[in-house]
């Protein structure tokens, strides 16, 4: 295991970790390539330095970036002086504003790493050596550093770049990311693999504070400390444990224990100071008794900050910071010395930043403009489309809060997701009944289960992608006890611009196939409230309902936004026809009956039923309408496995499919449907309306007929 010292060789000081030298930046000759501005062009954003530090004037048009036109790949910037470095970071910030204004997507996350990101590429040489992202939000300044600075207006959208990091995206991308806390596993299981291939390569994984929350990160860094291998972990701590980062009265209060540890080294003058000591005294000793200045060193530590860095280092880590995260000399000395040392060993370096440094609308935000949509430049102002419904998300913790204003046994759990569950609202009205425990998914549930063996009514929300991290915890924890929790899952089926690794395509059948659970949909925002309502009424056993990112249809919604709980395993039919019945599940069913519209344009009527729930099923419906009909298709926005194949196997056992019956079963397709708009994506599933309605007409045997339809 490293312990305190192992990085260092006889005669080092200390010192090299707590001040940085100088690198050896010297400034080179070099030319900048200077575009000369035409009578007619629009002004540009211009990057200034005044009194040493760089101003980037937000109210032009495209921003001027002289030096960065000059760097495609991080090779190109080795030669760089340190000015040089900084006016790139400049340019960056400017390019990152510029190109989000009009694209959307991760905004000060982006903008927090810059200075980071160019220490890393320029003292490391990737792709041979390793960067990992958590999460890989933070990753714009990486892709534009990597050669594909001019694709960055097509980030997030369909056929663009990916909004996190992709492995087939490029050779730089190390590993993908989207969901948090995986960068330290997977950077050390490179770095094993590099040590068994006798390769020479450095590893880095990066990692946010809010990420470190989640038990990954700590089974992952004890494991580092006993396997011993060479792995460095830089700890980006900007104080922005909860995502997004804010609550409705203002910036979010980062939850748990560490936060607070970090907070503590950050403040410590005694720390830096007893350190300043080990360092003076590493100098006196020399020779070979470097070992007991680093027991020096580490006692230092001990004494003032147990809660703190020893944190790091019981686990086997040697712990170096805080590291001011914005300056780029102060990090390129950092990474040049630890990337130096020969002695193995995993290191963290704690660096501190400030999530959306250098642009003042999101300095000053209280969500930081974590996540964006089109805004202007010069205000921050964001250009929020106008809806005449409100989201899903909305709706969902309107409802919630109706529910438990009635009973005050209902109380809200959430994993770092306030603001984009919703869960913002309930905690305004109910501030002690509100429960953020951090990006920790695996904890949220069944803390939850503990708190429903004491007879409250927990609703535990997380997004459907986001609850596969806690489904362990799922099965053992809740359903095998039979225990009510009620899980609301959030951003199920496609989701647009956040692709695949945000995409709920798994959850009705994971969630289906556990004996004691009730699982529903709702097919629009009313029915949503009225699955909020059952889920409160359902208190012998667990629960959960999903639906979509977006807005609502325009339903009509329950007085005072308050549900009436439905009957347990009852779905509906919406509209009746002959020959064809459409069994929806979920969302879908807006899509069941624009294609019942379409096909009565050929003189073709549909029966169109909700099912709204997959477990128990309703037997009694789906048996009227194999009765009733030639033709039975169900539809779902979820994977194979899920609610058509809870119908397939009830007709198989039932004898149904023996006769005449024919039945297809429309899901997503078995891959992942990479990132873009709404539309493209359902039009790429296959489950669009035009998709439903040429399913109909193939199997009436005219399939020509969908021809018509555009």
């Amino acid at each position: 295991m490293a312990v305190s010292g192992s990085l260092f060789k006889p005669n080092q000081s200390l010192s090299i970790f707590l001040k940085p030298t100088k690198p050896n930046l010297s400034c080179k000759k070099h030319f900048c390539l200077k575009a000369s501005a035409l009578e007619n062009e629009e002004p540009k954003m211009s990057t200034i330095k005044e009194n040493d530090v760089w101003k980037i004037d937000f109210s032009g048009k495209k921003p001027d970036t002289p030096l960065l036109d000059t760097i495609n790949y991080p090779v190109h910037m080795k030669n760089l002086s340190t000015r040089e470095l900084e006016q790139v970071a400049a340019e960056i910030r400017a390019d990152i504003v510029h190109t989000v204004s009009e694209t959307g997507g991760h905004l000060s996350s982006s903008l927090g790493v810059v200075e980071l990101t160019i220490a890393l590429h320029y003292v490391f040489d990737t792709p041979d050596d390793k960067i990992i992202w958590d999460v890989g939000h933070q990753a714009y300044p990486h892709k534009i550093l990597t050669g594909r600075r001019s694709r960055m207006h097509t980030i997030r959208k369909t056929s663009g770049l990916a909004g996190f990091p992709k492995m087939d995206e490029s050779v730089y991308d190390a590993f993908g990311a989207g969901h948090s806390s995986t960068s330290i596993s997977a950077g050390l299981g490179m770095a094993v693999a590099r040590d068994l291939l006798k390769k020479k390569n450095s590893v880095v994984s990066v990692i946010g504070d809010g990420a470190m929350t989640a038990g990954l990160a700590y089974e992952a860094m004890n494991n580092a400390g006993f396997l011993d291998s060479n792995l460095i972990v830089i700890l980006n701590d900007n104080k922005q444990v909860s995502l997004p980062t804010a609550t409705l009265d203002g910036p979010a209060t980062p939850v748990g224990a560490l936060s607070k540890a970090l907070t503590g080294i950050q403040a410590s003058k005694q720390f830096r100071k007893l350190r300043e000591t080990a360092k003076g005294l590493t100098k006196q000793i020399g020779g070979q008794t470097h070992e007991v200045a680093a027991k020096v060193d580490e006692y230092a530590r001990g004494i003032i900050s147990a809660s703190g860095s020893t944190l790091f280092e019981e686990l086997g880590l040697y712990y170096i910071g805080p590291v001011d995260g914005h300056s780029i000399e102060d990090l390129v000395a950092m990474f040049e010395k630890v990337k130096a040392m020969p002695a193995p060993g995993p290191v963290l370096i704690h660096i501190v930043t400030e999530k959306g440094k250098g642009y003042p609308p999101a300095e000053a935000a209280a969500d930081k403009m974590h996540g964006v949509v089109r805004f202007d430049k010069k205000t921050g102002k964001q250009f929020k489309s106008k809806s005449s419904t409100l989201s899903y998300t909305q709706y969902f913790a309107e409802s919630l809060i109706k529910e438990a204003e009635a009973d005050d046994k209902i109380v809200a759990i959430h994993a770092a997701m306030g603001g984009g569950t919703g869960l913002n609202f309930f905690q305004k009205r109910f501030p002690d009944r509100c429960f953020d425990v951090g990006i920790a998914e695996q904890h949220a549930v069944t803390f939850a289960a503990g708190l429903a063996t004491e007879g409250l009514k927990p609703f535990c929300a997380i997004y459907s992608s986001f609850l596969q991290r806690g489904y362990d915890q799922v099965v053992h924890d809740v359903d095998l006890q039979k225990l009510p929790v009620r899980f609301a899952m959030d951003r199920a089926g496609l989701v647009g611009a956040d692709g695949p690794t945000h995409c709920g395509a798994f959850d009705i059948t994971y969630m289906a196939c556990l004996p004691n659970m009730v699982v529903m949909a709702p097919s629009d925002e009313a029915e949503l409230m009225h699955m909020v309502a059952t889920a409160a009424a359902i208190d012998d056993r667990p629960s959960c309902f999903r639906f979509p990112r977006g807005n609502g249809t325009g339903a009509v919604l329950p007085p005072n936004y308050k549900g009436t709980p439905l009957e347990i395993g009852k779905g509906r039919i919406i509209m009746e026809g002959n020959r064809v019945a459409i069994l929806g599940y979920g969302s879908i069913v807006q899509q069941c009956i624009e294609a019942a519209r379409m096909l009565s344009s050929l003189d073709i009527y549909v029966t169109v039923a909700d099912a709204r729930f997959c477990k128990p099923l309703d037997t009694v419906l789906i048996q009227q309408l194999a009765n009733d009909h030639e033709i039975l298709i169900t539809a779902e926005e979820g994977s194979i496995g899920g609610f058509g194949s809870h119908v397939s196997h009830y007709l198989t056992l039932t004898g149904t499919l023996d006769g005449s019956l024919k039945l297809r079963t429309m899901v997503l397709p078995d891959r992942y449907i990479d990132h873009g708009s709404p539309q493209d994506q359902i039009k790429e599933a296959g489950l669009s309306s035009r998709h439903i309605s040429a399913t109909v007409l193939s199997m009436l045997g005219t399939p020509r007929e969908a021809l018509q339809f555009k």
